[in-house]
């Protein structure tokens, strides 16, 4: 029997003469290497998330047998044999060395390569973590492409794009998120991302792919620095098709720690926080986003359809009662075609239960303030549901254009300005610098706004030249609208363009007959302000007597429009007038006159 010694020293003469000393640099580089390789290929390939973890178990239990192995058996020049125990010598005769030239190579060489992988590791490491800190943290997230080779997987793959961006929103120290509706002019896979990133003005871009495999999800995403062209971060998430909610919240957090965009503990909560459990309730939320951001709805109540469905199945789902709310209340504007009345209580009913269930919801918020605005015609309750919403949701585009409006109406104009980015051409941003006397910045944004939107930017463009008092081109673009049949023509709105610049162009009649359309219209509806549209129309015609009689009829009808008479330049034809100051009073204006007032003292 051999004899056994309690000498930690004899222990490890005993593991280098059984060679296990030797086996674990030669094992650990080969395991290194191995977990390299298959965190290099595990992208492309598209293997699970938890290979990497798999391969690294194997490989431990795999470090433990070896070491089992190597210590009952040993590799000679004549095969593999069993380590036999330590003889003791006796007189002049000693133990005959083995051949260990070839173990010592292989173990210098396998300590060489692990502490290299460690220096590139720790190198590649730094690199990628490599950010300009100093440029501005500005990002569009590109639509998403659909490889699911389904049509009706378009709209869950939107819905990705729109809630990576809703997240980024809650991100204050992001300088800039672009919109949904601004990116979804480059749903062309063929895009040149340096191209795109110039013209929307931003230093980071991200794009992907969504595909639907049976039960399954695979979303491949990537983070493009377009300045110096390189990726920041590339990852491709396989995983139960339910779990899609969670995908998204982790690529907004993603982006923000590879950008190095500061992110507070309540912003992380509410990007992680699960809106719903109930999948179909949240699928029919997403159908309800994808028709209205594509304008592919044939009403508002096909929309607010959606949202109440998506209620009965989950009655805590708090953005189903925000959505509901918004839904159902512009099925009163301007576009709607419901009374006002009728549907602006129940829309309220919704916000409250939304913020009941949530009362960080910022979707909720925006239509408390859309309602205060807009119904009440409280603009003191409605700037501190705008500013409560802009809090939640810094970057939230929606909340911010919509409050920049909502000053605009007030005629804070320079206010306004600074809430719109003039890299990105629209409607109210050309409106506020014509009403601000920047006539040669509003051409510019009328060209971009024209190039980006196409034939569905006419209508409004038209509207923008009537404030110019361009009346020529006001007619030109009014009218190339209406030859596209573009159906918003047909509202209250537009219809009294149209007769405005007839008027104008003297064409007296054809602008008689389109009034008397809305006249009829007003006896039968409020959907979409008639009344109102007709008082504007005679103010900016001289016509005061007119006007007063038709605005007083909108007072009374809780006109969505309103708002609009302090600032609206049509209305210069009624302030000499005591009945103006009259209804200035009533529809809430002095009060928030007397309000920031007080808040300058």
């Amino acid at each position: 029997m051999p004899e056994r010694s309690n000498n930690p020293f004899q222990f490890w003469q005993e593991l280098k003469r059984r060679k296990v000393i030797r086996v674990i640099p030669v094992y650990a580089a080969a395991a290194f290497v191995l977990l390299e390789l298959v965190d290099i290929i595990a992208e492309p390939f598209g293997l699970p998330d938890w290979t990497l973890k798999f391969v690294f178990v194997l490989l431990c239990i795999g470090f433990i047998i070896s070491i089992i192995l190597s210590w009952i058996y040993d590799i000679t020049p004549e095969g593999v044999k069993k380590t036999g125990f330590v003889k003791k010598t006796t007189g002049q005769q000693k133990e005959t060395p083995s051949r260990t030239t070839g173990w010592k190579i292989a173990t210098y060489v396998s300590i060489v390569v692990i502490v290299g992988l460690l220096i590139l590791n720790i190198i590649g490491s730094n690199k990628t973590a490599e950010v300009d800190t100093s440029l501005e943290k500005s990002i569009a997230v590109l639509p998403f492409q659909n490889f699911s080779g389904e049509a009706d997987q378009d709209f869950m793959c939107l819905g990705l794009t729109d809630e990576i961006i809703s997240h980024l929103y809650k991100i204050e120290s992001f300088d800039k998120v672009v919109s949904l509706t601004s990116v979804l002019n480059y749903r062309d896979p063929e895009r040149n991302i340096p191209e795109i990133a110039k013209e929307l003005g931003v230093n980071y871009i991200l794009e992907g792919t969504y595909k639907k495999i049976g039960e399954d999800v695979r979303v491949h995403a990537q983070l493009i620095e377009p300045g110096s062209d390189r990726y920041i971060w590339i990852h491709e998430y396989n995983r139960p098709y339910e779990e899609i909610i969670s995908i998204q919240s982790d690529i907004a957090l993603q982006i923000a720690d590879h950008i190095k965009a500061f992110l507070t503990v309540l912003e992380k909560q509410n990007i992680q926080k699960i809106p719903t459990t109930n999948q179909e309730a949240y699928e029919l939320i997403q159908q309800a986003l994808y028709l209205s951001n594509t304008k592919k709805y044939t009403s508002f109540d096909q929309l607010a359809d959606l949202a109440l469905k998506a209620i009965e199945l989950d009655p805590n789902y708090a953005d189903a009662y925000a959505w509901a709310g918004l839904f159902t209340y512009f099925k009163g504007a301007y576009i709607g075609e419901s009374e006002v009345q009728s549907v602006v209580w129940d829309a309220l009913t919704y916000y409250n239960k939304a913020l009941e269930l949530n009362p960080n919801n910022a979707s909720a918020h925006l239509g408390l303030a859309t309602f205060n605005e807009l119904t009440k015609w409280d603009y003191i309750k409605a700037e501190q549901e705008y500013l409560k919403g802009k809090e939640l949701e810094p970057n939230n585009l929606k909340i911010i254009n919509q409050y920049g409006e909502f000053l605009v109406k007030m005629n804070r104009l320079e206010d306004a300005l600074s809430y719109f980015d003039t890299m990105i051409p629209s409607s109210d941003l050309i409106r506020i610098q014509i009403l601000s006397g920047n006539k040669k910045e509003a051409y510019n944004s009328i060209n971009a706004y024209l190039k980006v939107n196409g034939e569905h930017a006419l209508r409004w463009v038209g509207a923008c030249y009537i404030l110019l008092e361009e009346y020529d081109s006001a007619k030109f673009y009014l009218e190339s609208a209406m030859k596209y049949e573009d159906p918003q023509m047909l509202v209250s709105r537009f219809q009294a363009c149209l007769a405005l610049i007839y008027h104008k162009s003297n064409n007296h009649q054809p602008a008689q007959n389109i009034i008397n359309q809305l006249i009829d219209r007003s006896k039968e509806t409020t959907a979409g302000s008639p009344g109102y549209f007709i008082g504007w129309y005679y103010s900016g015609i001289g016509e005061a007597d007119s006007a007063f009689i038709w605005l007083e009829k909108a007072y009374q009808n809780r006109s969505m429009e309103i708002p609009w008479l302090k600032a609206d330049p049509v209305f210069k034809n009624l302030k000499d007038d005591d009945r103006y100051w009259d209804l200035y009073e009533r529809t809430g204006h002095k009060a928030y006159d007397d309000y920031i007032t007080s808040r300058k003292k």
